[in-house]
């Protein structure tokens, strides 16, 4: 196991810079994941952990030891890609001895660790087939099991499961997470989708253009995101965003007017002081409220334009008098149809609140 710091990482190709300035620490033992849409950076981030790509600017240690110069073999990590990289013409065997061959292994050393990867991926069964006979998942298995092997002090995993169907990734994240817990070995994982990041991290890190938009538990990012696009990035369906404006309530104190909603301005719990002019208010779907509530809410009148039942939810995606939409998430089969009119109410302690112009969180949470 081994500890990661990433201290001002900065990479360019030529005079473009694609990674500005990074600051990162990993824990030994941390499951950590990278999201961000495609072209964030996050990729290259991981290569240049791998000893892929060079470093430009900074400091990259491994246990405190600075390895920017170090090569990528000598660094002790192992790296499982996207496309698998399984040699075809070798069987499950052979592709998981082979890199303990090249460096001198010894053939018992080589059978022990290769029955420990193959029984743990339980892939005892297939050690003579050659990776044409294998299934995806199976595959993904082999390849994951080549880096066990090795016993790297560091996983990195980019986009493993992009290649799977649905119904597989499902069950290959809860497998990583498992194997994760057994092997108690620090990992990095890349991925653009973030019900991944969800699901299987420690911590999260989010990358928008080369930078760290925020990092943090899962949960500490999806109930107090640090500005809007973490919110709009964090969370399936994707938070509701309403315009708004800050206006003065009682007291002379801000509260927020929204474009939407005909009441009159409200005060919202801890809204920052210093705020004015125009902003952006965001609800997840799962607080917006159809029913009675005895909280402080603001209410809005829409229209249901489109239901998806999913048996256990029901989705109904709505518009606002002022052409905004609005998703609003209901546990069980609601009873909701297109072009009914749908009054809901906003839990002001649910209400989170964006600079209209940079973004940034206007709502302190803990």
């Amino acid at each position: 196991m081994a500890s990661l710091s990433l201290e001002r990482i900065v990479k360019r190709y030529g005079g473009t810079s694609v990674i500005h300035g990074v600051d990162l620490d990993v824990r030994d033992g941390e499951l950590m994941v990278f999201v961000g849409p495609s072209g964030c950076g996050k990729s290259t981030l991981l290569r240049m952990i791998a000893g892929l790509e060079s470093v430009t600017a900074g400091d990259l240690r491994i246990d405190g030891v600075r390895v920017n110069d170090v090569p990528a073999a000598q660094r002790g990590l192992a790296m499982v890609f996207q496309s698998y990289a399984l040699y075809p013409h070798m069987t499950v065997y052979q592709n998981l001895a082979f890199g303990l061959e090249n460096v001198g292994t010894p053939r018992a050393e080589i059978d022990a660790k290769v029955e420990d990867a193959a029984r743990m991926l339980q892939l005892d069964a297939l050690l003579a087939r050659r990776p044409t006979q294998l299934s995806g998942g199976q595959r993904q298995r082999v390849a994951i099991g080549r880096a066990i092997v090795r016993n790297p002090k560091v996983f990195l995993f980019d986009e493993p499961l992009s290649n799977l169907d649905a119904e597989l990734r499902v069950q290959m994240r809860a497998e990583l997470t498992a194997l994760h817990r057994r092997l108690g070995t620090t990992m990095i994982y890349v991925t653009h989708d973030q019900i991944e990041a969800m699901t299987m991290a420690d911590r999260i890190v989010v990358l928008r253009a080369g930078r760290v938009e925020q990092e943090g538990t899962p949960l500490a990012l999806y109930n107090a995101p640090q500005n809007r696009f973490v919110a709009g990035f964090i969370g399936s369906p994707q938070m509701n965003f309403l315009r708004g404006t800050v206006a003065t309530g009682e007291n002379g104190a801000p509260a927020l007017a929204l474009e939407a909603a005909a009441s009159r301005p409200f005060a919202v719990p801890r809204l920052d002081a210093g705020a004015s002019g125009k902003i952006v208010a965001g609800v997840r779907p799962e607080h917006v409220v159809t029913g009675a509530i005895e909280d402080a809410a603001v209410t809005i009148d829409t229209t249901v334009e489109r239901v998806e039942q999913l048996g256990a939810t029901t989705f109904a995606y709505c518009v606002l008098p002022n052409g905004e939409r609005l998703t609003v998430q209901s546990a069980g089969q609601a009873a909701h149809a297109p072009g009914d009119p749908l009054r809901v109410a906003v839990p002001l302690a649910h209400l989170h609140a964006f600079d209209a112009d940079d973004g940034r969180s206007l709502i302190p949470r803990a």
